[in-house]
Order: C-alpha cells, then sequence, then structure tokens
C-alpha cells in the first residue's frame, strides 16, 4: 500500500469510495469535499495500492484559544481493503500533518456504534473528551475524542 497526498486528479474515486461507505444523506456533498480537499489548511491523504483508490482521510486545522487545534474530518476505507491496517496508516498520516501544522490537540467525533473506529482511536492514544446528542441524527450520537500532540 502507498500513502501520499491528494492530487486534483483523485477525486472521483475519493468521492466514490465517500458513497461506498456512507449513505444519503450523511455523505458529504461533493460541492463541500470539493472545498475540503483543497482547503489551505487541511491535507487530504490517500491509501492506494496498484490497482485501487484504498481509501483517504482529511484533516484540517484552525487557531484556537491555546494555540492552533487539528480536527479528522474523516477517514474512510473501502469496503474490500478494511481489516488490512489503513485506516490506521492514514490516521498515521494525518496526525503528521497535524504537527506539521504545529497542532497542539487533534480531535474527532465518531458515531458511539462503531466500535472498530473507537478501538483504532483509543489504541493510537486518543481519549474520550465527551458527546454529542443526535450528532449524526436522531437517535445517532458521537463520541468525541483528542489527543493532545506532543513531540
Amino acid at each position: 500500500m502507498h500513502y501520499r497526498l491528494y492530487k486534483p486528479e483523485d477525486f472521483e474515486a475519493l468521492y466514490a469510495i465517500e458513497e461506498a461507505c456512507f449513505v444519503p444523506p450523511f455523505t458529504f456533498g461533493r460541492r463541500y469535499m470539493r472545498w475540503l480537499v483543497s482547503a489551505p489548511n487541511a491535507a487530504t491523504w490517500i491509501a492506494e495500492d496498484l490497482q485501487a483508490m484504498a481509501g483517504f482521510a482529511i484533516v484540517e486545522w484552525t487557531p484556537a484559544t491555546n494555540g492552533i487545534g487539528a480536527y479528522i474530518q474523516t477517514i474512510e476505507v473501502a469496503p474490500g481493503y478494511r481489516g488490512q491496517g489503513v485506516g490506521r496508516m492514514l490516521l498515521q498520516c494525518v496526525e503528521s500533518s497535524a504537527r506539521e501544522a504545529i497542532a497542539q490537540v487533534l480531535w474527532l467525533h465518531v458515531e458511539d456504534a462503531n466500535t472498530t473506529a473507537i478501538r483504532l482511536y483509543e489504541s493510537s492514544g486518543f481519549r474520550p473528551a465527551g458527546n454529542a446528542e443526535d450528532y449524526y441524527a436522531p437517535g445517532r450520537h458521537a463520541l468525541i475524542y483528542r489527543k493532545e500532540m506532543q513531540d
């Protein structure tokens, strides 16, 4: 598997993974996704093998009261590539981008029923920082996780 930063010609394959991972109304819209992957304060990482794009991850950073905060917008792995460590490597890539942006904290939302993602985040040093009721939809709650970024 090869990991690299996003290029504009990746968009259609990237968005196909978005549509494979989420169903409306839970998908990011095309316009928003195009904006997000090209934002100057964000990094989009691509995982690919010789056959296809296997997944992607997007992190963005913004000034916060105590420095710079980075937020993981999404980590998505195509169904045929799950369970092979792609998500873990994409998480390491976005952490690297957050460190380069000199972020003091990296945080995210994860659906409380997504036990696979929760295990990944906890095993990578993320700690619970709260919850958000009905974050994704009525009855679909999010847990908030954060990780202090230290050298």
